[in-house]
């Protein structure tokens, strides 16, 4: 018995670990820690018969593991509702502070649809069962938990990769990605991103700031030429400094910066991008789309922000890879649909 407890334990820990060394720009980093954290459950369940008896003689461990289980057990319970309140405060902080626009109502739709279907869709399910409502019923339920969970496990991976094993010393280039500009001043948003690449730049002596963003509607020069001037005044010193004026999006922020700096690298460059912390693993998603071998660090932003943005580049993921999703969900909803009717 605990042979296979270690066993469910040792493999999935070999498993996430080879993917974080490799590659963790993906969402096997979130599944895998997820099933990494379920093995050692597993194991601890397995684990406890043959144990149970020097856990009698040691009465605080079997309390301390007691209360470890009623607590799981209450957190499943409470944490959606507790989700659900949390977004819906969250998302009227970010209306009454940010102005009431489209793009600052996630965090409430999200808490809203979250409330109806685990309260009002369950009423739905007094259906006669072989029926086409049954069948109906039970994939849009499918694509509700599916999209819940690949949403799970997409924050999770975006927490995963804004941690690093390794100190990120002897960089070659640090990547900012632009955020807009008002009029020539960079936002308190960009300037985060830029503070950070900038203590980043104190750890790597030997690299480069390559500053990323073109100029858009409203902005009376390229953002790159503002978050320059920004980092001048921090000190930085203009031979560390490299801009990139053409980019108007991410994709391009990351494309345009590599041109630059394989223009003045001959071998495979040790690179850092920094952007906002919601916005890190989107970003290392696309830099591994253009070729780019990389690091992200995450700048802070306002929690309330936070949760409404997050949503936002979770809905940029799937427009990323909403093929392979969408062919996932139509093959098991057609299986499922079957299964019902026959």
């Amino acid at each position: 018995m605990t042979t296979l407890a270690l066993l469910f334990t040792f493999i999935p820990l070999g498993i996430f670990l080879l993917i974080m060394l490799r590659e963790p720009r993906t969402l096997w980093s979130g599944i895998s820690f997820f099933i990494l954290m379920a093995s050692i459950l597993i194991s601890l369940v397995l684990l406890s018969p043959v144990y149970v008896d020097w856990l009698g003689e040691h009465k605080a461990l079997l309390g301390l593991a007691v209360f470890a289980i009623i607590l799981a057990a209450c957190s499943v319970v409470v944490f959606p509702a507790l989700l659900i309140l949390l977004f819906l405060v969250e998302g009227f902080r970010l209306l009454r502070r940010e102005g009431f626009k489209a793009s600052n109502l996630l965090s409430l739709l999200f808490a809203v649809l979250l409330c109806a279907y685990l309260v009002v869709w369950p009423f739905f399910n007094h259906l006669e069962k072989r029926s086409f409502g049954a069948a109906c019923y039970a994939v849009i339920s499918f694509c509700a938990v599916y999209l819940l969970a690949l949403m799970a496990m997409y924050t999770l991976s975006a927490l995963l990769n804004l941690f690093h094993i390794k100190k990120c010393q002897n960089a070659d280039y640090i990547i900012v990605l632009g955020a807009g500009i008002k009029g020539k001043r960079v936002t308190p948003l960009l300037a985060a991103r830029l503070d950070k690449a900038v203590a980043l730049l104190a750890k790597n002596p030997d690299a480069k700031l390559v500053l990323s963003g073109g100029q858009g509607p409203g902005e009376e020069i390229p953002e790159g030429e503002a978050m320059a001037a920004y980092v001048k005044d921090k000190g930085v010193d203009e031979d560390k400094i490299v801009v990139e004026r053409r980019s108007t999006s991410t994709e391009e922020n990351l494309r345009f910066s590599r041109e630059l700096m394989e223009k003045r690298a001959g071998k495979q460059p040790k690179i850092i991008v920094v952007t906002t912390a919601y916005h890190v693993f989107r970003a290392l998603i696309l830099a591994k789309r253009e070729g780019i071998k990389c690091v992200g660090y995450g700048a802070k932003t306002k929690w309330y922000f936070t949760l409404n943005a997050l949503i936002r580049e979770f809905i940029g993921y799937l427009s990323l890879t909403w093929k392979r999703h969408a062919g996932v969900m139509a093959g098991v909803a057609f299986l499922l649909f079957l299964s019902v009717l026959l």
